[in-house]
């Protein structure tokens, strides 16, 4: 069951799946588990294959893809309809862009020697306030992430919908646009983002002043969605009119969290506990991996987290967080032109992009150092080696060496033989960490999961649903 199943489930649509390793503590063990996800799932697709990139090929309309099902009860109906909303908010295809979620915590020991806190209000406000002063670095930095580990820089032309763009894209014979020194169009305005979000004012200095933003925007009528209606011919087309159905559709590069308890909105859960965790959205699908993330990505993005809770964060207006997406746009569309540079803030100046990069650098270094000598090894400091060469030399980075291949294969041969490659490789390799019995328990359970929910559901979905829209 895709509604309960505890790590395989689909995102929008049917056919776009969804992998969940539980939280761990240990990168290897996550990675692994990760990967029998994707053996056990690559065994039982019979002829289908994964495609391993993060911006999808071949669909050729929107009304073919169909959207995800999760059974007869409310809360599986809701789901769908929410992405019915998607879809004629947005257009199903933006919907199938796919991407990797990092979500990542500190632990107690680090607060309780950062800000001497041990339990209850206090803490929880301590802790919040870390977390947001990462989400504010991660705005004024986070373009590292798509410079070094953008892989989507290129779109096949059925992906415009014959839609205008003023991107000055160049076309390979085979019907591919790419704009050639771009990391992560999956992060641009042609991606997965959302302009009519962009005034919303929401900022991230203050917990209670985030929640509030939050409210306000599942709250606060569109004029657009409004036109587009809330049902026509008795069938509902999303859950309301208003510039968020649901707090999930703030897009974001990245999002402070709480587990959720039943029936608890995402903010009213970070009222009640703080934040727990955030969670990292701006990861393209990495195709050098069978499973889209490999560990040198995992150990830049710890050794970053733990860079942006330490680093001076001043407050940000919600004018600086606009300006932050200068710097993120032109890494995103061109972060490997020669003599590109970048602004700090809503600032004037502007300082060369390998600079920034390699500054921000020897910072990750000294926190690689910390990191190693608790761990043993040398593997953190590594990782800032490897990475830090990509600054000098962007032929290094994701988005070059995909788009060699793109420009050689087009994105269907190149995702058709990554793909091809993958499926015959976890095809043959044993499970390590789950067994084959754990699946069959867990599909199982799963099923029954789903069931007890539709069997205890007594109101008709159009009174929950006016509940809940």
């Amino acid at each position: 069951s895709a509604l309960t199943h505890k790590w395989i489930t689909t995102d929008f649509a049917e056919a776009l799946l969804e992998f969940i390793t539980p939280v761990d503590g240990d990168i290897q063990h996550m990675l692994t588990f990760m990967r029998d996800l994707h053996r056990y799932t690559a065994r039982k697709l019979g002829d289908e294959r994964m495609w391993p990139l993060s911006m999808p090929c071949y669909i050729a309309e929107g009304q073919d893809i169909e959207l995800a099902q999760y059974g007869t009860s409310n809360t599986g109906r809701f789901k769908t309809l929410y992405r019915e909303g998607l879809k004629n908010r947005y257009g199903a295809l933006m919907q199938t862009i796919s991407g990797v979620h990092y979500n990542f915590s500190l632990p107690m020991a680090f607060w309780q020697a950062k800000c001497g806190v041990t339990e209850g209000e206090a803490a929880k406000e301590k802790i919040s306030a870390g977390y947001f002063r990462l989400i504010r670095n991660y705005y004024r930095f986070g373009w590292v992430i798509p410079y070094l580990f953008g892989a989507s820089p290129a779109i096949c032309s059925s992906f415009l919908q014959g839609k205008p763009t003023t991107l000055p894209f160049e076309k390979t014979d085979c019907g591919m646009y790419y704009l050639p020194y771009a990391t992560s169009l999956r992060l641009s305005d042609l991606g997965y983002t959302n302009k009519s979000q962009s005034n919303l004012g929401i900022t991230f200095n203050d917990l209670h002043e985030y929640v509030a933003g939050l409210k306000r925007a599942i709250k606060t009528p569109s004029e657009e969605y409004a036109r587009i209606g809330v049902e026509k011919d008795g069938k509902r087309l999303q859950i309301n009119s208003n510039v968020l159905q649901i707090e999930n559709e703030l897009y974001a590069p990245i999002r402070p969290k709480r587990v959720t308890r039943s029936g608890e909105s995402p903010s009213d859960a970070l009222l009640r506990g703080g934040i727990e965790y955030i969670e990292v959205r701006s990861l393209d699908i990495n195709p050098f991996s069978p499973i889209g993330v490999d560990e040198q990505q995992v150990r830049f993005l710890d050794l970053f987290m733990v860079w942006c809770v330490l680093a001076d964060a001043p407050e940000m207006s919600s004018d600086e967080l606009l300006c932050t997406r200068t710097n993120w746009n032109r890494v995103i569309l061109e972060g490997r032109k020669p003599g590109l540079t970048l602004g700090i803030g809503c600032e004037t100046a502007q300082f060369p992009l390998p600079k920034v990069g390699k500054d921000l650098f020897r910072d990750l270094k000294r926190v690689a150092q910390t990191l190693d000598s608790i761990h043993g090894g040398e593997e953190y400091q590594k990782v800032c080696d490897e990475l830090v060469a990509c600054f000098d030399n962007p032929e290094l980075t994701f988005s070059a060496r995909i788009l060699r291949s793109m420009i050689d294969e087009g994105i269907g041969g190149t995702g058709k033989a990554f793909g091809e490659a993958y499926r015959n490789l976890l095809r043959e390799e044993p499970l390590e960490i789950l067994q084959e019995e754990e699946f069959i328990a867990e599909r199982d359970a799963s099923v029954r999961r789903q069931q007890e929910i539709e069997a205890a559901d007594t109101e008709p979905f159009a009174a929950w649903l006016a509940k809940h829209a």
